[in-house]
């Protein structure tokens, strides 16, 4: 097995990221394979991502997952609520018996540098411009902006968002001495939605979560 890492956020919720070590036969003694993904390593993804839920939660009910228009899977009882991310041989998920979530995992690269200007606010472009001068802190920053609105893209579920004007950053970042990042956003689609994201960065792995 190869849990590469496991928090237990609070008494209804968890999260857990799978390094994919092993083959897709070992994910299949477990999990149904439903959806039709054709690409091997992306079938590898998505399985690891779905064996992830029962790991945090043993009841999870893996036969009962849907997945909406929005592609965002779901079970209709909402015995759960979950997300999942995939980022190279990686996979994270986040569960909880009680509160909408979402999670995003992502590899610091400059890729998200040069397609900034599709998903940053001006105000978080000025924001990150103040760390130029320090190129390996600006990327893991925006790395950790994009990760906390794909978290929050998830969280809402219904697609159709707006990733410069309806998430935003709304206040200072701030790093605790347990290593994790707390990042006040606004979620502006409709009512304005105050909201805390979690973030942490391991090694070359950037992750962020929301719960609410």
């Amino acid at each position: 097995m190869a849990l590469f890492y496991q928090h237990n956020i609070n008494e209804h919720t968890r999260l857990g990221i799978w390094r994919i070590e092993e083959p897709e036969a070992f994910f299949l003694e477990r999990v149904p394979l439903k959806k039709d993904v054709s690409h091997p390593y992306k079938r590898l993804q998505h399985l690891a991502g779905r064996y992830l839920l029962p790991a945090l939660y043993e009841d999870f009910p893996l036969s009962e997952i849907l997945v909406a228009d929005t592609r965002k899977p779901f079970l209709e009882s909402e015995q759960y609520h979950f997300s999942i991310s995939h980022c190279g041989n990686f996979a994270a998920a986040i569960v909880s018996d009680r509160y909408r979530v979402g999670v995003d995992v992502e590899f610091v690269t400059p890729r998200l540098r040069r397609i900034s200007e599709k998903f940053l606010h001006s105000e978080e472009a000025a924001f990150l411009r103040v760390w130029e001068d320090l190129p390996q802190m600006h990327l893991e920053l925006t790395t950790l902006l994009w990760s906390a609105k794909e978290a929050i893209y998830k969280w809402y579920g219904l697609g159709l968002v707006d990733f410069k004007d309806h998430m935003r950053l709304s206040g200072e970042i701030v790093s605790g001495v347990n290593e994790w990042i707390t990042m006040p956003f606004e979620f502006r689609k409709g009512d304005v939605v105050p909201m805390t994201l979690t973030a942490r960065l391991f090694d070359q792995l950037g992750l962020a979560w929301v719960v609410t």
